[in-house]
């Protein structure tokens, strides 16, 4: 069983307006913090072992300037790479899907000697947004799965258990609890969205159809 509120409530998202290489951006973050030192927070997020047991299954050379594949979803390019140090720690790396290129960079930041805060930054040039892509979705598109990732982490390093996989995820997220989850973190995320200067209504709307993109249930005004 999964304590759905209380994940929902722990991450934190925003999303601002950047330039990126000089091109205008949308960047995404989402945080936690989780109830280990950063050093297992640090291998928990960068080690070919121990990714699958949270996230997805992952190949590739996970060091500075080597190439990852996670099965069925994204590769790219670890562009840097800073191991704890100081009560910090980072690195940065390409997403590469479908064609497209975005980036993300996982920061942790060590809260006492046993909590670590995780902020996950998702960055996207605009004019690499697929049109109406943004318009229908909002943030929430990336920004739930990404938020499914957290959840993951978070029975992983509470010793819960690991993560689902892959389909045990897809399965889940037509359960009650599933659903439950997914309409939180879209509604998150249109919060999110507002909160960046979206009408109230277009980011509801938005809510909507990331919520049904994740979970196949129709709402109001759709078909799912």
């Amino acid at each position: 069983m999964v304590d759905v509120q209380r994940q929902l409530d722990a991450v934190t998202r925003t999303v601002r307006a950047e330039d990126f290489d000089g091109e205008p951006s949308h960047v995404q973050t989402l945080a936690q913090t989780y109830p280990s030192p950063i050093e297992d927070v640090w291998d928990a997020a960068t080690s070919v072992d121990r990714i699958p047991r949270w996230f997805q299954p992952i190949t590739g050379d996970l060091r500075l300037g080597g190439r990852y594949q996670i099965e069925g979803n994204a590769g790219g390019e670890i562009l840097e790479c800073a191991p704890p140090a100081d009560g910090t720690a980072h690195y940065t790396a390409t997403w590469e899907f479908g064609g497209g290129v975005t980036w993300i960079t996982v920061a942790l930041t060590a809260v006492g000697d046993d909590a670590t805060r995780f902020e996950l930054i998702h960055t996207a040039r605009v004019g690499d947004i697929p049109p109406g892509f943004w318009e229908t979705y909002g943030p929430g598109a990336t920004g739930v799965g990404w938020d499914g990732g957290l959840l993951g982490l978070a029975l992983h390093l509470s010793g819960s258990g690991d993560g689902p996989s892959p389909a045990e995820a897809d399965a889940w997220a037509r359960t009650d609890e599933g659903i439950a989850f997914f309409r939180g973190a879209a509604d998150g995320w249109g919060a999110a969205h507002a909160a960046f200067g979206a009408d109230p209504a277009t980011a509801a709307r938005a809510a909507d159809s990331t919520f049904a993109f994740y979970t196949g249930q129709a709402v109001s005004g759709m078909e799912g």
